[in-house]
């Protein structure tokens, strides 16, 4: 798995069992090399051109690949010993409202890192691509992860499964509703931007810089009047809204101080959380607790600022229900393609706006 914020492929060794249970065998963490991330970054900020994509759907492929085999490594297994890989991709451009074009209507998106090198590379069959399907099908292609929350926390309380990765989303679990999930809003990405920008760094380690800083209620203001927070779910959204352009857009509106950048574009990412909850969960159905992760999870000032909009709000983490919150997201794609191996349906039409259930997935053997 590899997210927005293009920080590490994630790999992880799961056992399922019949019961839908799973042990975590063993686990490794590649980071891009910093020219790949470059580029990738590029592309996904709609500043690349066609060869770029067809080169790097290559290059990621060898670098899931050089993922998987290291973990083999690690764990001292042998690719005759692992059923499957499950990928997810790099999401390089996603469309989920629909786009015309000779007459022919429809949404879109694109993960690169393709299928067949990684099965390849490692001699392991391979699924992936899960997202195309389920637009066929009229959804959106996201959010998938709300199939795995099911499996994974269940319904015995009426639960938020909150991640705060470079996109914040959303799986709401409920008694009194049936499941559904969107994505919140920009959740690291303008902050990581923004602290890369002032401050030379990747990202605000635990919140210490916007914890400096002091919210300008006029700027924070301002930002949320950006149309998206109001669309009714379900609703995806990435870096073909939320990317350098944007981010430059909204700055010239900003504060002096930079330490007060930091802290009200923290603050905008709870907000929009929060407010989200009150305008599309609440009135469905009522909270006992939220169940945090991604990397936003680490953000003590972004967590403070939560609990300060929404004061009710009882927060865990992943590793309070035996997930580790780095992996949480590699083992939901691992449930994704165990269902597309088996030939089961895998979407959550409630979350994406498909019209049915389909099996999603591609496989290279």
């Amino acid at each position: 798995m590899s997210g927005t914020s293009l920080d590490s492929i994630d790999a992880c060794l799961l056992k399922i069992f019949d019961d839908l249970s799973f042990e975590i065998i063993e686990s490794y963490s590649l980071e891009y090399p910093t020219e790949t991330r470059k580029k990738l970054l590029q592309i996904a900020n709609n500043n690349g051109n066609i060869q770029d994509v067809c080169f790097l759907n290559f290059v990621v492929g060898e670098l899931f690949a050089k993922a998987a085999n290291n973990l083999l490594k690690k764990s001292k297994k042998e690719a005759k010993d692992i059923d499957f890989i499950s990928s997810h991709g790099q999401t390089i451009f996603h469309i989920p409202s629909e786009l015309e074009l000779g007459g022919i209507k429809t949404k879109s998106t694109l993960q690169i890192g393709d299928i067949s090198v990684i099965s390849y590379k490692t001699g392991i069959t391979t699924v992936g691509d899960f997202r195309t399907k389920d637009i066929a099908a009229g959804g959106q292609g996201a959010p998938l992860v709300p199939f795995a929350d099911k499996i994974l926390f269940g319904t015995d309380k009426n639960r938020l499964i909150q991640n705060i990765g470079g996109i914040s989303n959303v799986t709401v679990l409920s008694k009194e509703c049936d499941i559904f999930a969107f994505d919140n809003g920009a959740g690291n990405m303008l902050i990581d931007y923004f602290t890369q920008k002032f401050f030379n760094l990747p990202y605000d380690k635990n919140g210490e810089i916007a914890s400096t800083g002091k919210i300008d209620d006029v700027w924070l203001n301002s930002l949320l009047e950006e149309p998206y927070y109001s669309i009714t779910p379900p609703k995806t959204t990435g870096r073909e809204l939320f990317n350098s352009n944007y981010a430059e857009n909204i700055l010239k509106n900003a504060p002096t101080k930079r330490e007060d950048i930091i802290a009200t574009i923290t603050a905008l990412t709870a907000k929009t959380i929060t407010d989200s909850y009150k305008k599309f969960i609440l009135p469905k159905t009522s909270i006992d607790e939220i169940v945090l992760g991604g990397g936003g999870a680490y953000n003590k000032t972004l967590i403070s600022y939560m609990k300060h909009f929404m004061p009710e709000l009882i927060i865990k983490t992943h590793e309070d229900f035996g997930i580790p919150n780095k992996l949480k997201e590699a083992i939901a794609f691992a449930y994704l393609g165990y269902y597309t191996i088996n030939k089961q349906t895998n979407n959550v039409p409630s979350c994406t706006g498909a019209l049915s259930d389909v099996i999603m997935g591609k496989i290279s053997y």
